[in-house]
């Protein structure tokens, strides 16, 4: 009987390793886990003894994987795996059905878990609110939610952001405003790609009621895979203004955009940063600054504290602007 407890207890070990997958390094090293993607030159391996792991992809041998995976040898095309074999250094092979296929792992631009109906689309964001009561000689409450997400098929990635912040003091609205933006990123190599946006901002309280902006230009993406993202675009503007005295403004400015994001301390702490600086070709405005910069701590996979600090500056103009807000909340991540 005891016998017989060792072996079963043997054969469920075996069948447990049997569904791990695996992955060789060239130093011989050998690490077992699930493989949950390949971007960006690592390889993130989700461990039960020390979490996710980021492999640098030039330091593996061959990897093996009992998973369905989509494995991109182009930006564009990819081919379902229904599984992976180990093969010589260097190589994998992609086992489907009687036609198994090895090629070099130099080749390989990204592994995907297959989605049903786009197969390689990539989707992240944070949804943030962030709720301050003060009671004091004056009684202060701030409601602000912001909005970011992402996805990406192939060469094309779409942004979307929204945000609305509202605050009272004593019973007296003292700031109400949304914006709403999107913008559609054309990759045209791995780093460069065109953009272009469509952005809409509405103040209740201040003078400049009004911002719509539509712009184009050209973008470089320095690095995005699991341990964070850093891009700027350079855009040529055409923006409306519409002040509280019902004056308006059109123009076309120069702008830079930038979009930050870096995981420290295994990927519990994210350092971030969005922002625009721009220049109008007129004379509006001597510049105009619209950034945000702030840290949020993971609580679990999705749930998290953020903390951040946002600037909103329009310099030299009739409606002339500068605000800065703090805030402190939990958000929700994907």
């Amino acid at each position: 009987m005891f016998s017989k407890t060792l072996l079963c207890l043997a054969l469920s070990v075996v069948a447990t390793s049997a569904l791990a997958d695996t992955v060789w390094l060239k130093n011989g090293d050998r690490l077992s886990g699930k493989i949950k993607f390949y971007d960006g030159g690592k390889l993130l391996l989700q461990t039960d003894y020390g979490g996710a792991i980021a492999l640098d992809w030039s330091k593996i041998a061959t990897l093996e994987s009992d998973q369905e995976l989509l494995i991109k040898e182009t930006a564009v095309a990819g081919e379902r795996a229904k599984s992976l074999q180990a093969a010589e250094p260097g190589k994998v092979v992609l086992a489907n059905g009687d036609e198994p296929k090895t090629i070099e792992l130099a080749s390989i631009k990204q592994i995907l878990k297959p989605k049903p109906l786009v197969e390689d689309l990539t989707v992240k964001g944070n949804l943030d609110a962030a709720l301050d009561y003060k009671r004091a000689e004056s009684d202060t409450d701030d409601y602000d939610i912001d909005l970011k997400s992402q996805a990406r098929h192939g060469l094309w990635r779409h942004n979307a952001q929204a945000g609305y912040n509202r605050e009272f003091q004593d019973d007296v609205v003292t700031t109400d405003n949304w914006n709403a933006e999107y913008a559609l990123d054309r990759f045209l190599d791995e780093h460069w790609f065109w953009q272009g946006r469509l952005e809409y901002e509405r103040d209740q309280v201040e003078d400049l009621q009004r911002q719509r902006t539509v712009g184009t230009g050209p973008g470089y993406q320095f690095w995005d895979n699991e341990l964070g993202a850093f891009s700027v675009a350079g855009l040529l503007n055409r923006s409306d203004y519409e002040y509280a005295n019902g004056e308006s403004d059109r123009f076309y400015a120069l702008s830079m955009k930038w979009d930050y994001n870096r995981y420290l301390v295994g990927k519990s702490v994210e350092l971030f940063s969005t922002g625009e600086v721009g220049k109008p070709l007129a004379n509006v405005a001597d510049y105009t600054l619209d950034a945000a910069m702030g840290l949020r701590y993971k609580l679990t996979d999705w749930a998290s504290l953020n903390m951040k600090a946002e600037k909103d500056l329009v310099s030299g103009s009739e409606g002339e602007l500068d605000e800065t807000h703090y805030s402190l909340g939990f958000g929700v991540g994907w």
